[in-house]
């Protein structure tokens, strides 16, 4: 069976992770070639892929001045590359890029899956936004990140053949926690409110206790240099670290103890999900989607209404006094994030193509 994964590229990224986990997962298939097209700006790899597994993407660059002609340049080469690989399945990533193949593969007669990997809903503008109302009822699935995916998905009437799948989360070994650090990690755009959370750990003003902010610039801005130089003019620079981009993120949640996430607008945090599978003691925004599909409030970690921001002290002052809660919260994450082990996910979405 030919399967053909379709994705912008494998730069980091929560979606780049989860595609390349599929594609990892799917070459121990013995009935499976896997084939894997990159149709985006930069169309990167930077995630280990094996050499059985057929590569392909634009031997041109994609020039955004030019975007009208460059996107159907795409779209034509998508459409004589799917005609190529005449593939049994093809599994599609990313809203914007969903469109661009579904259109591509018109007439094509080929068995498509889609999946959206951002906030429910999230809107795309006016032309991509129908194109989505238009072309996903074609796909012969939609895969949704968490239960309130689908309720959006359904309303919509994007398919009628939708399937909850959450993302592969990494199992992490037994740590130590040997750090009072409080951990966050993601890009830093405004919508992760790291601002925020640097206000209200600072408020709380414990002096044992550090916050590390793990997480790279993104989007054209500078926020990493703009939140350095508010820690440093607040005197605050020994307790709260900006960290920048970091490849080995894990070594991060190894030595934490509190793991807190403040983003209000998630498809599925895969941060939040690893810091739970690492045993961290979890307090998280309640926004729309996934946080809620991962914590069990006040079970395993703690959910916190958006822009509640005294609850959300009381919270995380809670978990920074009580080690007990700690302890109880890490060990009762660990097992829920069993049901999101790579090979269960991957099992998940190959059953759901290929049934």
């Amino acid at each position: 069976m030919k399967i053909c994964c379709v994705i912008h590229s494998l730069g980091i990224g929560g979606m780049e992770r989860v595609m390349a986990t599929l594609v990892n997962a799917y070459v121990n298939q013995p009935e499976a070639e896997i084939h894997l097209l990159l149709i985006g700006r930069k169309r990167e790899v930077r995630f280990d892929i094996p050499e059985c597994v057929h590569v392909y993407k634009p031997d041109w660059d994609f020039d955004n001045s030019k975007r009208t002609r460059h996107t159907v340049k795409t779209i034509i080469y998508i459409r004589k590359t799917l005609k190529e690989i005449n593939p049994d399945r093809v599994l599609s990533f990313g809203e914007m890029w969903n469109n661009l193949v579904l259109v591509a593969a018109m007439g094509l007669n080929l068995t498509i899956f889609v999946s959206d990997r951002s906030m429910p809903n999230k809107n795309l503008g006016r032309v991509q936004n129908y194109l989505r109302n238009q072309l996903y009822p074609q796909a012969l699935g939609f895969v949704a990140q968490t239960e309130k995916a689908k309720k959006v998905a359904e309303i919509k009437k994007w398919n009628s053949n939708i399937s909850v799948i959450g993302n592969p989360v990494p199992a992490s070994p037994d740590s130590s926690k040997s750090e009072n650090m409080v951990l966050t990690v993601g890009r830093l755009i405004k919508t992760k409110n790291v601002d925020r959370l640097m206000h209200m750990f600072s408020s709380l003003n414990h002096s044992k206790w550090k916050l590390v902010v793990v997480g790279g610039n993104a989007n054209t801005l500078n926020l990493l240099e703009e939140y350095r130089i508010k820690v440093e003019k607040a005197g605050r620079s020994n307790q709260i670290r900006l960290e920048g981009e970091q490849k080995d993120v894990w070594s991060y949640y190894n030595r934490a103890k509190i793991f807190a996430f403040t983003s209000t607008s998630e498809g599925f945090p895969n941060v939040l999900a690893e810091a739970m599978s690492a045993g961290l003691a979890c307090i998280s925004y309640d926004c729309l989607a996934g946080p809620s599909d991962i914590i069990d409030d006040g079970i395993n970690g703690f959910l916190i209404p958006v822009g509640d921001e005294e609850l959300y002290k009381q919270r995380l002052e809670q978990l920074m006094t009580d080690a007990d809660l700690r302890e109880r919260f890490g060990r009762a994450a660990r097992e829920k994030m069993k049901q999101f082990e790579a090979s269960v996910i991957a099992d998940k979405f190959y059953s759901f193509i290929t049934g």
